[in-house]
């Protein structure tokens, strides 16, 4: 695998090597499918979206200025084209509001985690995540799993930092509620005790 870094790569595609973009999709494809599925909830609809968010990040190249980083830009890109699928489908989901998660139970929820296996632990993060709305999802994503700052996500989403911070608190109360589900019957199992 190429040791190029992201920028080195975007020169020589604007400088006429076009084949070497294909070096950017391999280095982006699992997490700009992971952002779609997370929002759209269809694996076919999610790759469309990945299709047409590479299509459109090479359409638009040329004005990527690396004022921020170009995973971030991509993202933002797959964020919002996801965000027209789900208008353009017209989708209304309705979430079930599921029990209000107390500050002091999260502890108890984040501990429990350190029971499962991480295979399991993998499973079950990712079907509780793509029980969120499909925006909580996303930023979830981005933020745990892509690392990206609060001040990041901000620019992908055309959010305000502080809306980021009520959203990732909110959404991790909602997420560690869909947890502690599969948590609490495996901590009375290893525990020996009855719930």
């Amino acid at each position: 695998m190429s040791k190029n870094t992201d920028q080195e790569l975007i020169d020589k595609i604007l400088t006429g090597d076009a084949a070497v973009f294909g070096e950017l999709v391999d280095r982006y494809q699992n997490f700009v499918f992971t952002i779609a599925i997370r929002m759209l909830k269809v694996s076919e609809e999610a790759e469309e979206v990945a299709q047409d968010s590479f299509i459109k990040a090479f359409e638009s190249l040329s004005s990527f200025r690396g004022e921020a980083k170009f995973s971030t830009w991509l993202y933002r890109i797959v964020y919002h084209k996801a965000l027209d699928r789900i208008k353009k489908n017209k989708r209304q989901q309705t979430y079930e509001i599921i029990e209000e998660v107390t500050d002091d139970s999260l502890d108890h929820i984040e501990n429990g985690l350190e029971y499962l296996l991480s295979e399991e632990r993998s499973r079950v993060i990712n079907d509780c995540i793509s029980m969120l709305p499909e925006e909580e999802a996303a930023i979830i994503s981005l933020y745990y799993f892509e690392e990206q700052s609060v001040k990041e996500i901000a620019e992908v989403t055309n959010l305000t930092e502080e809306n980021i911070k009520i959203k990732l608190y909110r959404s991790r109360k909602k997420l560690f509620s869909l947890l502690e589900g599969y948590i609490k019957p495996e901590i009375s199992k290893r525990n020996g005790k009855a719930i």
